[in-house]
Order: C-alpha cells, then sequence, then structure tokens
C-alpha cells in the first residue's frame, strides 16, 4: 500500500507493508517500490491484530462468539424503535 504525504515543507512517499518475522530479530522487506541508492527511512511498529494464528493456539481453542450466552432477556424483539424520531411518519 502507497501513500503520498504532503508535508509544509516537502512531500513523502510512504508504503506499507506486512510481514511476519521469520528469525527473531531479523526483518526481511522485499517488493520496495525504491531504487537502489535511495534513502529510506524505516519505522517498525508491531502490528495491533495477527493475520496468522499463533502456533501454539489452534483455530478451534479461540472463542469465535464471546457474546453468546450474554443476553438475559429479550422484551419484544420485533417491537419498532424511535418511531417519534422518523418525521415523515407525523
Amino acid at each position: 500500500m502507497s501513500y503520498a504525504i504532503k508535508d509544509k515543507s516537502e512531500t513523502m512517499n510512504a508504503h506499507k507493508i506486512e510481514t511476519v518475522l521469520t528469525e527473531d530479530g531479523t526483518l526481511t522487506l522485499q517488493g520496495l517500490p525504491f531504487h537502489a541508492g535511495e534513502a529510506v527511512e524505516v519505522i517498525v511498529l508491531q502490528a495491533k491484530t495477527r493475520s496468522h494464528p499463533q502456533p501454539d493456539k489452534s483455530p478451534s481453542d479461540t472463542n469465535r462468539y464471546p457474546l453468546r450466552g450474554t443476553v438475559i432477556r429479550y422484551d419484544d424483539p420485533t417491537e419498532p424503535v424511535a418511531l417519534e424520531d422518523w418525521e415523515f411518519l407525523q
């Protein structure tokens, strides 16, 4: 994913890549849209969500429905709500 960020002084081209480290402390990036000899700035952030399941947890171990069983009761769940807010009904 590429971005052009405009600052007051200059335009900065940014490129976002998500990858998984295959070795501790080593990061390899391929397919960058920059050329040999160009200076680049690298900022590394830990991803908020993992795109791959953790090796010690199988997909069946994760709770796919965390809210299941938390509703105590429904009071007329099909009753229309906020009818007074619709101008054309008045």
